[in-house]
């Protein structure tokens, strides 16, 4: 369904072309081979309905786009859709449209089974990536008043019981077990770098210097690398394969063998 500045448009039909039952129906101001095709391609972009799930499945020779009726004036254009879509569900045509047609919302609520069916279709089913200039809002920005809007109204949703993770740990937690790609760390590391850093630029008032402070009070603080690596690693003798310095102190030839060879 689309609405312009045009006079009039037409009802269409969509099915298979060995089959007489309409699947769905909608209106336009164009023609309903381009309609069809503009059908084509917001279904191969993964749009989740019952129609476009439907499309999917087909085979894109197999559909045709019948013109049913050809209206003057948008209001009655609409009114003629919601007859068409009546008409042919009482006629027992097993319709995917999601609402009864007509211009503007249809104040379309879905039901608890309607919700339930799309759940069990977009279950496991992978998302579709657009990045950069192939996403449609590249390069735009959401105006100020709209940000501040959802700031306000997202304030404290997730923070302590509010937070679906609330209290969940090990395996109870949805990131247990999940460990990022070595790509994934560069590209993310890469992005927090320099500007990309929230805190770029950034001091912390004296106030929460100090309270920072009164925190670690107290606290040992290793003053280097290097001294974490001789308190943590050789004063317990630990040796970890990922730290630098263990492996350089593995590579150095002890005392005793030093000893040894002297004698």
């Amino acid at each position: 369904m689309e609405t312009t500045t045009a006079t009039g448009g037409l009802v269409y039909g969509i099915r298979l072309r060995r089959e007489v039952e309409y699947r769905y129906v909608g209106i336009t101001t164009k023609t309903a081979s381009r309609r069809f095709h503009q059908h084509l391609r917001v279904a191969a972009e993964g749009r989740k309905t019952p129609f476009y799930d439907w499309v999917r499945k087909q085979n894109p020779e197999d559909l045709i786009a019948d013109e049913l009726d050809w209206v003057e004036g948008l209001q009655e254009l609409g009114e003629a859709e919601m007859d068409w879509i009546s008409y042919l569900r009482r006629e027992g045509d097993r319709l995917l449209n999601l609402s009864d047609g007509g211009l503007g919302p249809t104040g379309v609520i879905w039901t608890d089974e309607m919700r339930e069916a799309a759940r069990i279709r977009c279950t496991g089913r992978k998302g579709l990536s657009r990045p950069g200039a192939a996403n449609p809002f590249h390069g735009k920005k959401h105006r100020l008043e709209l940000r501040k809007k959802w700031e306000v109204s997202r304030k404290g949703t997730n923070y302590g019981a509010d937070n679906p993770n609330f209290g969940k740990f090990g395996a109870d937690h949805p990131s247990f077990g999940h460990t990022m790609s070595e790509e994934s760390r560069r590209a993310l590391s890469e992005a927090r770098k320099g500007a990309g850093n929230p805190n770029f630029g950034k001091k912390a008032s004296e106030e929460t210097r100090a309270k920072m402070s009164a925190v670690r009070k107290g606290r040992p603080m290793p003053s280097s690398q290097r001294s974490a690596h001789t308190r943590h690693h050789t004063n317990k003798g630990i040796e970890k394969a990922d730290c630098k310095y263990c492996v350089e102190d593995s590579a150095k030839p002890s005392l005793s063998s030093e000893s040894e060879s002297e004698s």
